[in-house]
């Protein structure tokens, strides 16, 4: 069996000479493998774009990428996950969403992404991240057009479309059983059942937890909730927290979107870690972070994590 390093190489090397075509159909064959995630699979129970995991084997966590190839490369390596997962390890790479926009290695990493997909699919979770929002919820600057044109040419349109149907078969919401719970963002503030999670992308926009969960931060010394300055989405207290996490049952909460100067960093008394695992302009944080975490290791909140966060 060939070694983790030489299958890593081959897929960047693959990456950076993919044509448009093989990118349409790579595209397209993960939509197709995701379409048929339904019901129970190997230790996973897929309801709507809810996933939920047994507490066992091993958890890799990445946070916004947003076209770093290089973060995600070395996240690949220290991880060892395509060993892992050739292997037959029982190991789920989650990604947390914002694969793209404002870097320019964007089409590179969703290659690899959908690659590694493609390749392991019970063991790779793609969540939806605002970058990959409904058209009512995208992000701006969203530069995604740019560096498809730039790579494929008059094709670019092709690739756009072919994603942009990607976007709306991405999870919401990742569960651990016992565990913690994985957005993008934020918490749903009104949610009141795992329906409510499950099927928020049929409910929007007439209900709010999908623009919450892809938009929402939280913040310290605030109760309730309060209007982002980001134009979508909420600020959220730690009350908001603490009563989704007691609607779940779980301990506490890893999201991505927010940038971090350490690649991490925790809110709300420890019920809350966020990663972002870019590094670099246009964010300027000196380091980037994933989490690499045994799921049957029982935690009582984010504090006890952070010795298995691993920094860029």
């Amino acid at each position: 069996m060939p070694t983790s390093t030489k299958d890593l190489a081959s897929l960047l090397n693959a990456s950076s000479k993919v044509s448009i075509n093989e990118f349409l159909q790579l595209t397209k064959n993960v939509i197709e493998v995701m379409q048929s995630e339904k019901g129970y699979g190997e230790n996973l129970k897929i309801t709507g774009r809810l996933v939920e995991a047994s507490p066992e084997g091993e958890a890799i966590f990445i946070g916004d990428l947003h076209g770093d190839l290089d973060s995600l490369t070395q996240i690949l390596r220290a991880s060892d996950f395509l060993c892992k997962a050739q292997s037959g390890k029982p190991t789920l790479l989650i990604f947390l969403g914002d694969y793209g926009d404002r870097g320019v290695y964007s089409v590179e990493v969703y290659y690899v992404v959908l690659r590694l997909k493609e390749s392991f699919p019970n063991n790779v979770v793609l969540m939806r991240g605002n970058h990959e929002g409904p058209d009512d919820l995208l992000a701006s600057p969203h530069d995604l057009p740019f560096y498809l044109q730039n790579r494929f040419g008059e094709g670019w349109t092709d690739a756009y479309l072919k994603l942009k149907e990607l976007f709306n078969h991405l999870y919401t919401a990742v569960i651990v059983r016992d565990r913690c719970v994985v957005l993008h963002g934020g918490v749903p503030s009104q949610a009141k059942s795992l329906d409510d999670i499950a099927y928020a992308h049929l409910k929007h926009p007439n209900e709010s937890h999908l623009e919450e969960i892809l938009w929402s931060d939280p913040e310290e010394n605030l109760e309730g909730t309060y209007p982002s300055p980001r134009g979508a989405g909420k600020l959220f207290g730690e009350d908001v927290t603490a009563r989704f996490l007691d609607l779940l049952r779980v301990k506490f909460l890893i999201r991505g979107h927010e940038p971090a100067d350490e690649g991490f960093k925790i809110n709300h008394s420890g019920r809350i870690l966020t990663l972002f695992s870019r590094r670099g302009e246009p964010y300027f944080n000196s380091k980037g972070a994933f989490l690499q975490l045994d799921l049957s290791s029982q935690f009582e909140d984010v504090f006890q994590l952070q010795r298995f966060v691993r920094q860029l």
